[in-house]
């Protein structure tokens, strides 16, 4: 444990805006897209408990990666397209702080569709009890900038 090092020293870095862009999609089959578009499925209204998963991911971020320096979240807009076979979320998130919010944008990115994946299952799960066809993927960060303030 030598080499543990502790978390990056940001106390003389200004302060300035700072905003990230993450998506990544989940792949669903017919039965949970049709619940989703038709607001049928029997846990609710998906997206919404999605998004609210998101936001919830991106204010716990520092709990969950323990090297992230906890921040003041100025916003998280959370965005959501639903294609023909999967649902593509957005997240976009901004600071004023002293450090970037990509991790937290991923985090909300990879909640929302695990948010998604959790209340879909039921119609996912083949008969032998797996979810042969169901895909969390392509998680990245599409943008992060810093402007002074």
């Amino acid at each position: 444990m030598e080499n543990l090092k502790g978390m990056i020293d940001i106390s003389s870095k200004p302060p300035m805006k700072r905003v990230a862009v993450a998506s990544g999609e989940v792949i669903l089959n017919e039965t949970s897209l049709d619940h989703i578009r038709n607001g049928t499925n029997p846990k609710g209204d998906v997206l919404e408990n999605a998004k609210l998963a998101a936001i919830l991911a991106v204010k716990k971020t520092p709990e969950l990666v323990f090297m992230c320096h906890p921040i003041q979240i100025s916003s998280v807009k959370v965005e959501f397209e639903i294609e023909e076979d999967r649902v593509r979320a957005t997240v976009t998130v901004t600071t004023i702080d002293k450090t970037g919010v990509e991790i937290e944008a991923i985090a909300g990115v990879m909640n929302a569709l695990l948010a998604i994946l959790d209340v879909s299952k039921r119609f996912e799960k083949a008969d032998d009890g797996n979810y042969p066809t169901t895909q969390i993927q392509n998680i990245k960060v599409l943008s992060k900038s810093k402007t002074p303030i």
